[in-house]
């Protein structure tokens, strides 16, 4: 793993430092594919701090802290007590989903086979949603439709 000089890192802080618009986030989201857009997107923007503290740590991710399925249940209840109607219905496997985290030196957007022919448009929202400067994607079969740490709801 290669680790960033302390030139680098301020570089890096100096640049998140220096947007206008907000910083750049990590977190979770669903795609609704009908509608060419993101629901349920649960972020924490990324300070410099953050990455520092994390690169003092000799942690290699910043990552947001819940799970698909834990906000896929809070998110069905909340609308079944509120007795609204809700998109967090079913199995959370099913619906395509990604985890946009932090590691080391860029953001890395975690998705499954679902995404590779929507790369444009997943770019345009994931920048819309998540103010990154820079990403790469990275299929993972724990993203493809169906997976995920457990089959229960």
């Amino acid at each position: 793993m290669t680790s960033l000089s302390h030139s680098e890192k301020e570089a890096i802080m100096n640049d998140m430092k220096s947007f206008d618009e907000p910083m750049p986030a990590v977190g979770i989201f669903w795609y609704a594919p009908e509608e060419h857009d993101f629901f349920g997107v649960y972020k924490n923007e990324l300070t410099p701090k953050m990455i520092e503290e994390a690169a003092e740590q000799g942690l290699p991710f910043i990552n947001y802290p819940k799970l698909h399925r834990q906000i896929w249940k809070e998110e069905y209840f909340r609308a079944v007590a509120a007795h609204k109607p809700t998109k967090f219905t079913g199995d959370y496997t099913q619906i395509p989903r990604g985890r946009v985290a932090w590691n080391i030196d860029k953001f890395i957007v975690f998705v499954g086979q679902w995404a590779q022919d929507k790369e444009e448009e997943l770019t345009e929202l994931i920048n819309k949603y998540f103010a990154l400067p820079f990403f790469e994607f990275r299929y993972d079969e724990h993203w493809d439709l169906g997976h995920g740490w457990s089959g229960d709801l």
